[in-house]
């Protein structure tokens, strides 16, 4: 493999003040396999230059808007241009930026949910497909050690057929009017003409889809959701409840609410097949329990001899170290990053190296947000969940 240069990365959002460009910068960097040297902070080039110096990135390289970062950073000579573009943007400042990027000859990594809508993403894999490019979207729970081993377990029969699956993410930030305080991340989310046509659902409800589908390995084909707009005066859903309908048969419920006073970021999934159950939270991330009807329950730990190949691939530290956030969005970002050198060398990448969500759970995530939306406002019991 070509270890003789990092892959260079190019930023499109993430200026002054905002929490998630800090988490991806971080993240990135982790595992010296990349390093930022581009960036168009943001829609205010002021800013954008503020970030850059910020960031100690020579000023012809920071950019005031995402056009110019693509249409400067491709006139380049290959030796020095960006590999690809970390977009970290609202979600309505998705599809053109990756779109652009990806018609130019680079590769993308981006926040989730993937576009504004359903039809963005469409377009968006039909891109991805022409130009053969990669892309990686950023669902970070998907990345924790304790979850490749749920997924390791389920598909190597350990917990038999799963017959259900119960998926919560339950919050309090926005218990209150936050937007009304102009509180820069609950402005927009809360905002339809910047997150779309839902709000919690969109934000953590398709973190919770993501984890159901990749650990249990099925596709839900229907649902019927209750959606609710607690807070007075909020425009998009700030609560909701749905019941799934897997393509094996398998039922679940899947919650997703931001106005349970006190709560964090305790997303918790617990899958059960006809031979025993895991149950994973985020809160000890680090904890993967299993239960068998023949046995004592088992609590597996990250960093332990016993787990499988793909758990330790994406883990850093001894047991007993914490793996955290941060290390879970890097896991992401390695495995793209090993997967992009393996291919600019004419190699195939690893499979453990090609474990990072794309384009398809992008597609799918939007058609989550749609069907549902459109099952809560419908008067009909079930919602076949369309793409």
């Amino acid at each position: 493999m070509n270890m003789k240069r990092k892959l260079r990365m190019g930023m499109i959002g993430g200026g002054p003040g905002a929490f998630i460009g800090a988490v991806h910068r971080t993240a990135a960097t982790m595992d010296g396999l990349i390093e930022l040297v581009a960036g168009a902070f943001s829609s205010d080039p002021n800013k954008s230059k503020q970030m850059g110096e910020e960031l100690q990135l020579a000023p012809e390289r920071v950019y005031g808007s995402f056009e110019e970062l693509v249409r400067k950073e491709k006139e380049l000579p290959a030796e020095q241009r960006i590999d690809f573009v970390s977009i970290v943007t609202p979600n309505h400042l998705h599809f053109e930026p990756a779109k652009q990027a990806l018609l130019n000859g680079f590769d993308v990594v981006m926040d989730k949910p993937m576009t504004f809508d359903l039809s963005e993403a469409k377009e968006l894999q039909k891109i991805v497909a022409q130009t053969g490019r990669s892309l990686c979207l950023t669902h970070t729970y998907s990345g924790y050690p304790m979850i490749k081993e749920a997924r390791y377990l389920v598909n190597n029969g350990t917990i038999g057929n799963i017959r259900k699956i119960y998926v919560t993410y339950p919050q309090g930030w926005l218990a209150t009017f936050l937007e009304g305080s102009e509180q820069k991340q609950a402005a927009w989310r809360t905002d339809p003409s910047k997150s779309g046509i839902a709000g919690a659902m969109g934000d953590i409800g398709t973190h919770a889809f993501n984890l159901a589908e990749y650990i249990s390995g099925l596709r839900v084909s229907e649902v019927c959701a209750d959606i609710n707009i607690v807070v007075e005066g909020r425009r998009l859903d700030d609560d909701g409840t749905v019941l799934l309908r897997f393509n094996n048969g398998a039922t679940g419920v899947l919650v997703a609410s931001q106005v349970l006073s006190g709560e964090e970021n305790n997303l918790t999934i617990k899958v059960y097949g006809d031979k025993g159950g895991l149950e994973w939270q985020h809160t000890d991330p680090n904890s993967l329990v299993l239960k068998l009807p023949d046995a004592p329950i088992q609590v597996l730990r990250t960093g332990t001899p016993y787990v499988s190949d793909i758990a330790k691939h994406n883990t850093r530290t001894p047991s007993g170290h914490p793996e955290g956030f941060i290390e879970a969005f890097a896991n992401h970002y390695r495995n793209f990053a090993l997967s992009l050198l393996a291919i600019q060398d004419g190699n195939k990448p690893d499979t453990a190296w090609l474990d990072y969500p794309g384009v398809e759970e992008g597609v799918r995530g939007m058609a989550f947000i749609e069907s549902v939306i459109a099952s809560g406002k419908s008067e009909i019991k079930w919602t076949p969940f369309h793409l």
